[in-house]
């Protein structure tokens, strides 16, 4: 350091704003701390104010998912309705109401689903990280691999804990996706388009207080919907309001390596039906939906292009490596720790930068052009190729998580790093 240094000024840490916009992440809505609603602690007969009843806006939000009525739910009372003076506030966020009989609650409430929203909100921000891609990419399996990785090992090295929002999203995932697949080695069925499921949410909790929480949501909607315009529009909320998205795409969806994968795999023709959507599509269609009101026709949610089933481009690596080298890092596991490798991300990243130019350049084409701040990735939620439909060897991920731990990097939750 030059003495010339020493006075130089340093530069002002950005200063904290009073609150943050919170996004519910249960219908993706933006609202302010003050716009938010309260359950009611306790109800009463003899006012029918403070009745048990239904709460239709719950119960829309319910239906939309296919998810039973609920009756009888306490009130929902508004700020507006108590005085200043029964306001309860923390760190300029109002997190309670006393009630018109003296009674306290805390269960803030999305004003417009009637979702009750994390106990953070506000204070921090809602960093959200979707998770999109088109029909048969394997979305569900990834989410699967992934929550299951950052809650075993990934979280751990970052001094952090990944927790589902909830006891009934903990029992949702670990009985319908977690058990079949790493327990019993069920590959699991794809999401028809007319059953829409109720968003995944974990948080990525750090034990550093200072950090907010970065919540994961994995809306499994039905891959065929991400690339029509009227169906993307119920959900396209969750994708403009995220702060990081991880956009999958699978080999099988770029037309001039499909059928060298097939052929080399061993596939009969006709075994393969072609009703894969091009990645460039569904890119159209967030295009139309979101990308085209954003400054200069872009947008700077930083966005992790995610090839899925990496375990199938075994089959194209040579020495020539005219698509993917023999020795490619791809098919081998990195561990991040503490910090991100940022030249392990530059080799990987420079890598399926180079393959998806040479197999699909108008879809790398259109991510330059929409996307400000993107990253390529290649994982394997599975660790090698079933057969029939079958995992004929333990489930072994394949650096699922490096994507997510990018985002991190990108939102200033850790820091990078040469070696």
């Amino acid at each position: 350091m030059g003495l010339f240094d020493l006075f130089k000024k340093k530069p002002e840490a950005k200063q904290r704003p009073l609150y943050y916009d919170i996004v519910c992440p249960y219908c993706f809505s933006k609202f302010t701390p003050d716009e938010v609603v309260f359950r009611a602690a306790h109800s009463r007969e003899d006012d029918e104010d403070y009745a048990l009843g239904e709460d239709e806006e719950l119960n829309k939000y319910r239906e939309r998912f296919g998810l039973d009525s609920v009756h009888d739910m306490e009130a929902v009372l508004y700020p507006n309705d108590v005085p200043e003076e029964h306001r309860v506030y923390s760190d300029h966020v109002l997190i309670g109401i006393n009630d018109r009989y003296g009674e306290l609650t805390r269960r803030r409430l999305c004003p417009k689903c009637h979702n009750e929203i994390p106990v953070t909100a506000g204070k921090v921000p809602s960093n959200i990280i979707s998770i999109i891609g088109a029909s048969q990419v394997g979305k569900s399996v990834y989410m699967t691999a992934l929550i299951h990785t950052l809650q075993n090992t990934t979280a751990d090295h970052f001094n952090a804990a990944c927790m589902p929002l909830n006891a009934e999203i903990s029992r949702k995932f670990r009985t319908n996706y977690e058990e079949p697949l790493f327990e019993r080695g069920d590959l699991l069925a794809s999401t028809q388009k007319e059953k829409m499921q109720e968003p995944f949410i974990f948080q990525f909790v750090f034990k550093d207080e200072s950090k907010p929480p970065l919540t994961l949501v994995f809306f499994d909607v039905a891959g065929e919907g991400m690339v029509e315009q009227d169906y993307l529009g119920l959900h396209g909320q969750h994708i403009k309001n995220s702060a990081g998205i991880l956009l999958m795409v699978d080999p099988l969806q770029i037309r001039s390596i499909r059928e060298k994968i097939r052929i080399k795999l061993g596939d009969k023709p006709g075994e393969w039906v072609s009703q894969y959507d091009e990645p460039r599509d569904v890119v159209l269609t967030m295009f139309g939906d979101f990308i085209a009101y954003q400054d200069n026709n872009k947008t700077d949610i930083p966005t992790a292009v995610v090839l899925t089933k990496s375990d199938m481009l075994h089959s194209l690596k040579d020495e020539d490596g005219e698509y993917i080298k023999s020795n490619s890092n791809i098919f081998n596991n990195m561990v991040h720790r503490d910090y991100f490798n940022l030249t392990e991300f530059e080799n990987i990243d420079g890598e399926i930068r180079r393959f998806i130019e040479k197999v699909d350049r108008p879809f790398k084409g259109t991510m330059d052009v929409y996307f400000k701040e993107t990253a390529y990735y290649a994982v394997s939620a599975l660790g090698s190729n079933p057969v029939d439909q079958k995992l004929q060897t333990v489930v072994s991920p394949i650096r699922v998580d490096e994507p997510f731990i990018w985002l991190l990097y990108k939102l200033n939750f850790i820091e990078g790093r040469r070696e």
